[in-house]
């Protein structure tokens, strides 16, 4: 059975961390939001969310965040392995559940294994 932790390990919570994916990572675009991912050694996927301030209130910014760890916690297959992701929001974001999430995130997952395969 496959694990749906959330572990801490699983998350980008350093300023250092979210700097090097920023700089070196490759920038997927999509409908109200970006994915920024750098490839890593590590075996396991990490994601971090940053939300624009221009979202007003915080209940929704933390809301958006909430929905976004679950989409990756459920559906890690969607996102590049063994990569450090940064899952950017921007103020015309209108997704408000996982399954929307894996739709918009899907066509972009392929683009970034059609680029990075040996």
């Amino acid at each position: 059975m496959e694990k749906l932790s959330f572990p801490k390990s699983s998350q980008l919570r350093k300023g250092w961390e979210f700097d090097q994916v920023y700089n070196q990572g490759k920038r997927l675009h999509g409908s109200g939001f970006s994915l920024i991912c750098r490839m890593t050694d590590q075996a396991d996927s990490r994601i971090g969310i940053s939300v624009s301030r221009k979202i007003r209130g915080a209940v929704r910014r933390n809301r958006i965040k909430r929905i976004i760890r679950e989409s990756f916690r459920l559906r890690r297959d969607l996102y590049p392995g063994g990569a450090d992701i940064v899952f950017v929001v921007r103020p015309d974001f209108n997704i408000s559940s996982p399954q929307e999430i894996w739709r918009a995130v899907k066509p972009l997952s392929s683009r970034w294994i059609g680029t990075h395969e040996g």
